[in-house]
């Protein structure tokens, strides 16, 4: 099957659902007098599909990888502030490993589409 677009990429779907996981579990009341950690961790975590949906958008190799990047960094930004908030008593510890879990294998997931997209030279947005 050909993808037709970004949506149609695994790491978009999942780095989606984990966006939404993180809106939902920030919404819960331990975070409700806690803007900048809640704030912080709904920012980078909307930011992965975003970043992804933009590089691919872009189309072109370099402009992509460095979407790509910018994405995965990003993940960094959830798993660390993730593990804050667990250590801060805002999350369970369960919650925050499991975060951090995904994140690695997102991260995973993009740097083999940086690899896979450099390597076939793919040069523009008509896939």
């Amino acid at each position: 099957m050909a993808l037709r677009g970004f949506r149609d990429l695994l790491v978009w779907q999942r780095s989606r659902a984990l966006a939404i996981d993180v809106y939902r579990f920030t919404g819960a009341a331990a975070f409700q007098q806690e803007w900048g950690l809640k704030g912080q961790l709904r920012r980078a975590a909307v930011s992965v599909p975003s970043n992804i949906a933009e590089g691919w958008a872009r189309g072109y190799e370099r402009e992509s990888a460095r979407f790509f990047v910018i994405a995965r960094g990003s993940l960094a930004e959830v798993s660390t502030q993730a593990d804050i908030a667990a250590a801060v008593g805002l999350l369970e510890a369960s919650t925050a490993e499991a975060v951090q879990l995904e994140c690695q294998e997102l991260s995973a997931m993009l740097s083999r589409l940086i690899e896979v997209r450099s390597r076939r030279g793919i040069a523009g947005p008509d896939r």
